[in-house]
């Protein structure tokens, strides 16, 4: 069964006008959210996915709903643990705490239609060549191990390439000037450190996208589901990153649950490589059909059980070790003393 394509045209118009008006609520009062405010808007995009999958089983079938709720459970597991890098992105600029939504907001967007981008191309790899399945599978398990081996290790963030040559050839102010981008100072138009955070933010979240996209790729081919799905799961992170605060440093098992659901999907991957068969070199180019294939109900029992038990061990292990009792636990007002712009 194939999607509607009013039902998708519908959806993208929906979450466009979705985000437009959260960035413009953002906007319009730039402010550090309450851990009330938080948890109001992180409940309403939850139960928003929840719903969706909801409306994507009548209009569409089971199957469709299920792989998009397995797909939003990686996803957004998987940016719970990007929070990690964005907070130590946040200390490295100094960013204000009254600015931070906004950043969020934006270095989302961006991230979003750079995901965009990767996924069509992605999609139309996939449709000519399945054999790259067994690239992807191969990926993730490898991904999943280093998870493994540098579990405990601090997390840091290095600026990439483009950030440095940004620093170089752009004329910045050496402050935040509120929420602008760029101000003009002794007759001069200076970009301030602002438009810096934005790229980092959305280049370090396409980074990412490196191991997400090929490990929802493995829970469904819609490209419209696993763009959903990411749009989804990146929604409500400005939300939770106010809202988990401290808490991100509790979560201590987060990255060895996100290595187990990695490796479970980096087989799923090879084992439809296998029974899709069409390298001359295995099985002289036939596909292999007396291998299993994982159904798509077990991957999201497999994805659902990984991060409950992760969840629970991290909150049962450092029980009694409290998120900061001021602010939102993100950091103090000055974190760390940024270099000169």
């Amino acid at each position: 069964m194939e999607l509607p394509v009013w039902f998708e045209i519908g959806t993208f118009v929906g979450l466009t006008v979705l985000l437009l008006a959260d960035l413009a609520l953002v906007a319009r009062r730039p402010h550090e959210p309450s851990v009330r405010e938080a948890s109001i808007w992180v409940t309403f995009y939850v139960a928003l996915a929840l719903v969706f999958g909801l409306v994507l089983l009548l209009v569409t079938n089971g199957d469709f709903a299920t792989q998009f709720y397995a797909g939003w459970l990686t996803e957004y597991s998987l940016s719970v643990d990007n929070l990690f890098v964005f907070v130590i992105i946040m200390a490295r600029f100094q960013v204000p705490r009254k600015l931070q939504q906004e950043v969020l907001m934006v270095g989302i967007i961006i991230a979003l239609v750079l995901r965009g981008v990767f996924i069509l191309l992605g999609a139309a790899v996939i449709e000519r060549f399945t054999w790259v399945f067994y690239i992807f599978g191969a990926f993730l398990v490898y991904t999943a191990i280093n998870l493994v081996r540098n579990r405990g290790e601090d997390e840091d963030y290095e600026e990439n390439a483009l950030i440095r040559r940004l620093r170089k050839v752009l004329p910045l102010t050496k402050d935040f000037e509120g929420n602008k981008i760029r101000v003009q100072r002794d007759g001069k138009k200076l970009w301030t450190p602002m438009i810096v955070v934005f790229l980092a933010l959305g280049t370090t979240d396409l980074l990412f996208a490196l191991d997400s996209i090929p490990a929802i790729f493995g829970l469904t081919r819609e490209a419209f589901i696993v763009f959903t799905a990411n749009v989804f799961a990146l929604m409500g992170l400005r939300q939770l990153y106010f809202l988990l605060g401290g808490l991100l440093k509790r979560l201590v098992y987060l990255s060895l649950g996100l290595a187990v659901i990695l490796a479970f999907i980096g087989v799923k991957l090879v084992l439809e490589a296998v029974h899709e068969n069409t390298l001359p070199f295995i099985n002289g180019g036939e596909p292999v059909e007396a291998v299993p294939e994982i159904p798509i109900w077990l991957s999201l029992a497999v994805i659902l059980g990984v991060l409950v038990v992760a969840t629970v061990a991290s909150l049962l292990k450092t029980r009694g070790q409290l998120p900061p009792a001021e602010g939102t636990g993100v950091g103090p007002e000055q974190p760390a003393e940024r270099t000169e712009q």
